[in-house]
């Protein structure tokens, strides 16, 4: 496998001194030493990804803090565990990863029998940044033009009653399968490798729809090659309040996230998890990262160490019902 690294720049405008110097000097108290080297950020994604542009966003403010620079390293596959195997048995303590709901959620239900590690056990996290709605998308000139369209036509046409993912095991494939869960519809999942592809078939009429993160389709939808009929979070998203959600639109219970945070090998000491806890957390909450976060399409979703843990384990017990009732497989 051909691995994708890169040292990220290392400029770039950053807090006062006065401001982050304080925070800075309890920190390396807890740390004496730590970092003394690059920090390795391995992605499981292709470098170019959500995965790859949240580290762009963040990259000159954990330089300021941390005093070193940060370079990825790309290990796209299998919904996260090809990435996360390399993180688990890493033992140098500057390794860490962005992960999210496809390797921390629904990975450890969907690819528990083919994982060579536990991800919540091997790789636990160190604190959750950001989440993205899902959108609902159909093709932009076709047959449908709202949710209450799309269900008349699946219940009509069952032989076109599919849709598209990013991938098996990824935020797109369960929430495809939860919507078909709540409405009661027989849908047929047709899995991609990655999102561009996803979108491509549903604007080339291969699949009827697909629910993927909204960045990703904002311009098609724009250019009017997409239509967006909801978005998947119970409450409309603050950088598009014009769409409904679905739940509005009678699907009910339907409440599904994209979320991504940080997590580590667990044999990382407690102090340097605390001190990435904190400075990652901080870096959230800068008003000048949020921003950049939003204009992405992104919500800020700052969150501790134990807390994000605590939120992983509710999640991949949501999502192993999910998976159990539905039957979905990795396949």
């Amino acid at each position: 496998m051909i691995q994708r690294r890169r040292i990220l720049a290392a400029t770039g405008a950053g807090l006062a001194p006065t401001l982050t110097a304080p925070r800075l000097v309890r920190a390396e108290t807890r740390t004496p030493g730590w970092p003394d080297r690059p920090i390795r950020f391995v992605i499981t994604a292709q470098v170019g990804g959500v995965s790859d542009i949240f580290i762009r966003i963040f990259e000159n403010r954990l330089r300021e803090r941390l005093g070193q620079p940060v370079w990825i390293d790309a290990r796209p596959g299998a919904g996260g565990s090809v990435g996360g195997a390399v993180v688990a048995t890493s033992t140098d303590n500057h390794t860490i990863m962005i992960n999210h709901i496809a390797s921390h959620g629904i990975g450890p239900t969907l690819h528990k029998s083919r994982l060579s590690f536990d991800p919540l056990r091997d790789t636990p996290g160190i604190a959750r940044i950001a989440s993205l709605p899902n959108v609902l998308i159909v093709k932009g000139d076709g047959p449908v033009r709202d949710l209450q369209g799309l269900i008349a036509y699946i219940k009509a046409n069952p032989r076109r009653a599919n849709f598209s993912s990013a991938g098996a095991g990824t935020s797109s494939h369960l929430s495809g399968v939860l919507f078909g869960q709540k409405l009661g519809l027989d849908l047929t999942h047709v899995p991609y490798r990655g999102t561009a592809p996803s979108m491509a078939a549903v604007m080339n009429g291969e699949v009827l729809f697909a629910i993927d993160n909204a960045p990703a389709s904002r311009q098609q939808v724009l250019a009017g090659m997409l239509r967006a009929l909801g978005v998947s979070t119970a409450q409309r998203a603050s950088t598009m309040p014009e769409l409904p959600t679905l739940q509005e639109q009678g699907v009910p219970d339907f409440d599904v996230t994209s979320w991504y945070g940080v997590a580590g090998p667990a044999s990382m000491p407690r102090p340097i998890v605390e001190r990435l806890s904190e400075e990652f957390v901080a870096c959230v909450n800068d008003p000048q990262i949020a921003q950049r976060l939003r204009d992405y399409g992104a919500e800020p979703w700052p969150l501790g160490a134990d807390g994000y843990n605590a939120f992983m384990r509710a999640e991949v017990a949501r999502w192993a019902e999910v998976i159990r009732i539905s039957g979905a497989t990795a396949d």
